[in-house]
Parts: structure tokens; sequence; C-alpha cells
């Protein structure tokens, strides 16, 4: 694999790639925004929903607690906003562990078939895009953004 050479040249392409992933996640953001529409909710609680279910899908469901570090709210808003998509029909509580203080929450009703059928486009045109590239070269980005993010992480953990 090719290194840039110089320091200036290691931070330029940083900057570039930088830019790239902030305009998708701007796309990303945009999109939730929309679907968080669709379904008449805040897009803070759409985008809890999604984490819900990909969680769901991983086979790792989330705590209250986990889904708080996930998008960054206080217990106090995190109680307020399951409340609401428990309220509406789009999760549940549930206690599954052994030690039953521990909650789960699981996406309810039809809300994966929702979620599906409105990111079915852009993720069919996101997979058309990726089909295009050799799978070791995804593996090595994804690796790079992996990579990537636990330095961020680790600044962070260290700025609290």
């Amino acid at each position: 694999m090719a290194q840039p050479t110089t320091p200036n040249a290691v931070a330029a392409q940083r900057e570039r790639l930088g830019e790239q992933l902030r305009a998708y996640g701007s796309a990303i953001t945009e999109l939730g925004r929309r679907f968080a529409v669709s379904l008449g909710v805040h897009s803070t609680d759409a985008f809890a929903l999604l984490e819900i279910c990909a969680a769901e899908e991983r086979d790792a469901p989330l705590s209250p607690a986990l889904l708080s570090k996930r998008i960054s709210l206080t217990s106090g808003a995190m109680t307020a906003l399951l409340n609401r998509l428990e309220q509406a029909g789009y999760i549940t509580r549930t206690r599954e562990h052994a030690d039953r203080r521990i909650v789960t929450l699981r996406g309810s009703g039809n809300i994966k078939q929702l979620a599906d059928a409105f990111f079915a486009g852009p993720n069919a045109q996101q997979d058309a895009v990726l089909a295009r590239y050799a799978p070791e070269v995804l593996d090595q980005l994804e690796t790079l953004l992996a990579e990537l993010r636990a330095t961020l992480d680790t600044g962070l953990a260290g700025n609290q």
C-alpha cells in the first residue's frame, strides 16, 4: 500500500478524507431527518429507532444506557425519548437478563419493515457503488475507518 511521503501530504489526504466523510455524514443525517418526518417523530427519536433496529440485527440489543452513549443523551432525555417511542408503538422495553434490573430495547410492530422500505432505494444505490470495488479494497476501507474512529474515541476519552 502506497504511503504519502511527507507530513504535509498525509495531512492533506486526511483533510480530503475528512471532507468526504463529513459530506457523507450530512447526507446520512438528512436521510434520517426525512425518515423521522415519514414517521412523524423527532429526528433524534428516528436515529434512536435506527440504532435499536441495527443492534437487534447484529444480535446485540441495546439497553437504555448503551443507547444514550450511542446518541449522546442524558438519562432524563433518554427516558422521555423511550417513553415517546413506546407510546407510539415503535419499541418495547423488556427484561430478558437474569439481572431483572437490565432493560433491553426492542423494535416493535412494523418499524423494521418501515425502515427497510424507506431506506431500500438509497441502500440499493450504495450497494451498486460498493459492488464496483473488490472485497479487499472494502475491507481496507473498513479497517481504515475503524482505526480513524479509534484514534478519535481515544482522544475524546482523554478529554472528558
